[in-house]
């Protein structure tokens, strides 16, 4: 890309039509997740093939991946995006080209602390969840791939995040969608044995996704280096500088604590309810499943709303940020909620695709009911956080994150152990704290939380 045509898209952040720039930046985004969730249902419809055993083993290890990307793709390389969004913003081009080289070592960072901590506490953290037997050795396995190879997903998602803080959403999409066909074929070859290959098992899962990251990885390095793009990854740039770590892990590193608040929510649900049995386990698996799915279907908009959001701060324009904020968290929350009420009212759409198990059934349909009518508040808070981001301004959705699991986690724990609640219990707490969560970030937007204290009317885009 030329710098003129760079300036051309920077100015449109700057001052375009914000619901049409919004849909024209996000629908690349938004295909390219749904491609990813239609490969994650996939991979669980393979899985499923296996049995029950491997649902249930696959659900205890899901949040711990879906942790690792949500830090990759959405808390750092959510802040990677805005610290670029907000350079090119301020038009300091040699900072977004020597934030590449920052964000690279991040990466690499990320990828050792998560190998590091599962060969530490892995095995431990499984039997706590209350894996046993065939369940805890299926994880294992699992686990024993993916995080040895877990800095190929780092790289790819936070180099990712820097074509998307370019206001690029194009390519890193249709690399998305490039990968999701090799993962789908990888899969099925290794999970059930296609193509002569030996049948591997959920273990097969993992090597497809660190093999699809690695080829993604490489084309993305490619792009950067030799390719046309706005900020170049150029060698005389590498300069390791404190001070733009910190301007990432500013907002990263407080981001961060949203999704860990997260999958801790979810590991606790899913230690309540492996008390129940494996089919309990692997029902409340697949529907967790469908709610991680909510977040790549929302990061669609997510991702064009922290580099716009990012732009128009750095350049000043914060009402017109705010406008952005209120436009994006609307439209998700309308497409998160159709979904919602769709699978309350027809639970079988989603938990029949992947098993005809009775008791399985009862407990993914019973989630459903519940939960379903408010899963507009996850969409709502969700892209609200990804805006924040790009404000640097992320307390309240981390906050909204806290009280979330204390709600959907803590009171669970409580009325079930010492209250003698049973499962509808545990469902109506994850309700109330996915409510609780998108009207205390929106809250926190509607009373100036990305506004300094005071803002020239001026400054309006």
């Amino acid at each position: 890309m030329n710098r003129g045509n760079m300036d051309n898209r920077t100015q449109d952040i700057l001052s375009g039509a914000v619901l049409p720039l919004l849909l024209r930046m996000a629908s690349p985004n938004a295909l390219a997740f749904f491609i990813q969730a239609c490969v994650s249902m996939t991979e669980i419809w393979y899985i499923a093939q296996l049995g029950t055993i491997s649902l249930a083993a696959i659900a205890l290890m899901f949040p711990g991946l879906m942790l690792m990307q949500m830090l990759a793709a959405g808390s750092i390389g959510g802040a990677v995006s805005s610290a670029v969004a907000r350079a090119i913003g301020s038009h300091d081009m040699a900072r977004a080209e020597r934030l590449i080289w920052h964000a690279i070592i991040l990466a690499l960072a990320g990828g050792a602390f998560f190998f590091t901590a599962y060969w530490l506490f892995g095995i431990e953290l499984l039997t706590w969840l209350g894996a046993r037997g065939p369940v805890l050795t299926e994880a294992t396995a699992y686990g024993n791939v993916l995080f040895t190879g877990c800095v190929l997903i780092w790289l790819a998602q936070i180099l990712s995040s820097v074509f998307r803080g370019m206001g690029n959403m194009r390519f890193p999409s249709m690399l998305m969608a490039f990968g999701a066909m090799i993962h789908v074929l990888t899969a099925g070859a290794l999970i059930l044995g296609w193509f002569g290959f030996s049948k591997m098992g959920i273990s097969g899962a993992a090597i497809a996704s660190i093999f699809t990251s690695g080829v993604n990885t490489v084309i993305l390095l490619i792009m950067l280096s030799a390719g046309k793009v706005s900020v170049p990854l150029r060698l005389a740039r590498f300069q390791i500088q404190w001070l733009l770590i910190k301007d990432i892990l500013r907002v990263g590193a407080l981001a961060s604590l949203s999704p860990v608040f997260s999958v801790l929510t979810i590991s606790l649900i899913n230690g309540l309810i492996s008390a129940l049995g494996p089919s309990a386990v692997a029902g409340y698996g697949i529907v967790a499943r469908l709610e991680f799915l909510l977040i790549p279907m929302v990061f669609g908009l997510g991702a064009a709303m922290t580099a716009l959001v990012g732009m128009n701060t750095g350049a000043g324009n914060l009402i017109r940020a705010e406008r952005i904020g209120w436009v994006g968290g609307g439209c998700a929350a309308f497409l998160t909620g159709i979904v919602g009420l769709c699978l309350a009212f027809y639970p079988g759409m989603w938990i029949n695709i992947f098993t005809a198990d009775p008791a399985v059934y009862e407990t993914g349909a019973a989630y459903l009911r519940i939960v379903g009518p408010v899963f507009l508040f996850q969409g709502l808070g969700l892209s609200l956080y990804f805006a924040a981001q790009g404000a640097g301004r992320v307390f309240w959705p981390v906050t909204a994150t806290f009280v979330r699991f204390g709600i959907a986690g803590i009171i669970a724990v409580i009325g079930v152990k010492w209250l003698g609640f049973g499962l509808n219990h545990i469902y109506a707490c994850i309700a109330a704290g996915m409510a609780a969560y998108g009207l205390i970030t929106a809250g926190s937007l509607w009373l100036g939380a990305w506004r300094p204290r005071k803002v020239s009317a001026g400054r309006a885009g």
